[in-house]
């Protein structure tokens, strides 16, 4: 079963079980994945890698405006948002500990052969393919600085 199918599975669940949270956070979800299976110029098949990435837009932009809810004084609408994301977070595929991120940049940097800071494009444009959906671009980029800074 795809990704879209568990969701919309996953939908009527939540409202068997009268999960508000889960239900509204999931309706969502459904919502950006039937735009873009019918957006203008979309390949006709809605894959997986396609729904992670959507996912990860979604979960980015929850976890940005709760840090600007919670900057605002309005913690009951942070929650609500992390609470979301906790929902969010349950479809994507397992994120990389900083260990095994660190190794597998560590691994690029060997492969390109990259020696300095002047490098990183060549090295980002690996780790960027190669680690999508497995952890956060900023992540990548940071761990990219501080190993070809060293």
């Amino acid at each position: 079963m795809n990704l879209f199918d568990t969701v919309s599975d996953d939908i009527k669940k939540a409202m068997l079980a009268k999960d508000k949270i889960r239900l509204e956070a999931l309706r969502g979800v459904k919502k950006e994945f039937l735009e873009a299976k019918t957006a203008k110029g979309a390949a006709a098949d809605f894959t997986d890698e396609s729904a992670v990435k959507i996912l990860q837009r979604m979960v980015k932009q929850r976890k940005d405006s709760a840090s600007i809810y919670m900057e605002q004084n309005r913690p009951e609408l942070a929650e609500k948002e992390l609470a979301e994301v906790a929902v969010l977070e349950d479809y994507l595929p397992k994120q990389m500990t900083s260990e095994e991120l660190e190794k597998a940049i560590k691994e690029i940097i060997s492969q390109t052969g990259a020696s300095s800071p002047k490098d990183m494009g060549k090295v980002m444009g690996i780790a960027t393919k190669s680690l999508a959906g497995k952890t956060e671009g900023r992540l990548i980029s940071e761990t990219v600085k501080r190993l070809l800074a060293e």
